[in-house]
């Protein structure tokens, strides 16, 4: 009998990962070849006949809303994505207080998407339009069943979490970076506060929400792919540009001129809104808050990392923010 092939980046508990193997062993119909963990809750499973991917969900409901999502968006025109599945299984997966969902499986490039291109940093931006020009027809539907999008609120609270870190975060830089990060904030959330109107006046539409390199997916073909959709709220789609904005612009050079090149971004550069939240420092802010709150600061990699986001692109970005604010004057 060939053994299961589970060898993986150890992660979370072992005790948990064989009780979940029996687990899946007793309810799938398909002999199971091999189980991998990809992240928390998030497993790759081949059976003799198949590769899934599974993944868990707090409550029935959320896997249902996630199915549906999923469905309607390839039923309105978006194939671009994956679907879920039913396995040959017993019952419903549920195991030690989670839900899991069956989901295809996109077999992934040789060569991994990422923002370090201007070239993918396009093709990302227009895969994330046609995902809002399709959800922009449904969304009515789902007004009911999801949250609408607060983004302001939302980097006010970090704002708030960021800066009642002050005497830990003096421990690992030095007090005016961390005066300058916090007035970058101020100046950001005052102005998009000041010209709000904008991004009410915008017409809705389903937001992914976590639009970060590792949820596009080239598939071997080339094709791309947007997945995980577990942060999806209604509001205008600025505020998923906003956001990728963010992720690609330390790759590209804090230039103005370099997102200024990419055509979804272009139309957005006249709006003193999007420029005022441009310069808030969402990914400084999130990776701290990331840190503290799960005391990883003891590892230097990832702490490694916070410093590097935080410090080596210190003057670059504070370039990149000062003619940010010479063009709203």
């Amino acid at each position: 009998m060939k053994a299961i092939n589970t060898s993986v980046n150890k992660k979370g508990d072992d005790d948990y990962f064989n009780r979940l193997l029996s687990y899946f062993q007793s309810q799938f119909l398909e002999k199971i070849i091999q189980l991998e963990p990809i992240r928390k809750s998030v497993f790759l499973l081949k059976t003799a006949k198949n590769t899934y991917i599974l993944k868990g969900y707090h409550s029935d409901s959320r896997l249902r809303l996630q199915e549906a999502f999923s469905a309607t968006l390839k039923k309105e025109g978006f194939l671009e994505t994956y679907l879920f599945l039913t396995p040959h299984v017993k019952e419903q997966l549920f195991f030690e207080g989670t839900y899991f969902g069956c989901i295809e499986y996109i077999a992934p490039n040789k060569t991994p998407f990422s923002f370090h291109t201007q070239k993918n940093r396009q093709e990302g931006l227009e895969l994330l339009e046609k995902f809002h020009q399709t959800t922009a027809s449904f969304e009515t539907r789902y007004r009911t069943l999801l949250p609408n999008g607060k983004l302001m609120e939302k980097w006010t609270e970090r704002h708030h979490i960021f800066s009642n870190h002050l005497p830990f975060l003096k421990y690992f830089m030095k007090e005016p970076f961390i005066s300058e990060m916090i007035s970058w904030a101020d100046w950001s959330l005052a102005g998009m506060k000041k010209h709000q109107n904008f991004f009410r006046n915008e017409p809705n539409v389903i937001l992914h929400g976590d639009v970060a390199h590792h949820n596009f997916v080239r598939d071997r073909n080339g094709r791309l792919h947007l997945i995980d959709f577990d942060l999806i709220s209604i509001g205008p789609p600025s505020y998923d540009y906003l956001q990728y904005a963010n992720r690609i612009l330390p790759y590209s050079d804090w230039s103005f001129e370099n997102i200024g090149s990419l055509k979804q971004l272009r139309k957005y550069l006249p709006k003193k809104a999007f420029l005022y939240a441009l310069a808030y420092p969402a990914d400084i802010f999130r990776e701290w808050n990331r840190l503290i709150r799960e005391k990883s600061y003891t590892d230097q990699v990832k702490l490694k990392q916070v410093m590097d986001l935080s410090i080596s692109q210190f003057y670059t970005r504070k370039k990149f923010i000062d003619q940010l604010q010479e063009i709203v004057k």
